[in-house]
């Protein structure tokens, strides 16, 4: 897991105001929200955010350190403005390290297939897995790798490779991808 890092500061000066004079500032009003529904609001750093939010999935986990002490985060919400190529606001979730997450995350495919090397037709079903495990083991990315599907050939949920820790919580049955024969 890539582990990205964002310092931030509890902000106690709150309203329109009090976000303008921060942006003046090149710094960032956040809001951090825990598991449960308590928030805490924030200065974040607008360049270091940036930096990592346009690297960072819906999935990726983010280490928001607030006033030295480490939380792991998922960021959630962003107000952007695209005139000034700036975000104006940021929302990060708190998670629990021991509960376990459940995840809706896209599926990637990778690979050329043999069929449509030979004239077959690749088509994507099923673009999305539901995922359960631990924070730690919540993967970048869902691979599935379809360079051997031959023409006929059908891969399911249940190929795709996970690592340990990791549960499939969607019916293994379901298509990801298949190639068919040339129309003729």
């Amino acid at each position: 897991m890539d582990q990205f890092v964002v310092n931030a500061t509890i902000r106690k000066d709150t309203g329109k105001r009090a976000a303008q004079k921060l942006r003046q500032n090149g710094r960032l009003p956040a809001v951090m929200y825990n598991s449960k529904g308590e928030s805490v609001m924030l200065d974040v750093d607008e360049a270091e955010f940036t930096k990592v939010w346009k690297n960072a999935t819906p999935s990726t986990l983010v280490n928001l350190k607030v006033d030295g002490k480490d939380n792991l985060a998922f960021i959630k919400d962003t107000e952007y403005d695209i005139k000034s190529d700036k975000n104006l606001h940021a929302d990060f979730h708190v998670i629990d390290e021991d509960k376990p997450l459940k995840m809706n995350m896209k599926i990637h495919l990778t690979g050329s297939p043999a069929g449509v090397r030979e004239g077959g037709r690749l088509t994507a079903h099923h673009s999305q897995v539901v995922i359960q495990c631990l924070p730690k083991d919540l993967p970048a990315r869902i691979t599935a790798d379809v360079s051997a599907l031959g023409i006929g050939n059908k891969y399911y949920i249940k190929d795709i490779p996970v690592a340990d820790g990791i549960t499939v919580l969607t019916e293994g049955t379901n298509l990801v991808a298949s190639v068919s024969a040339p129309k003729r």
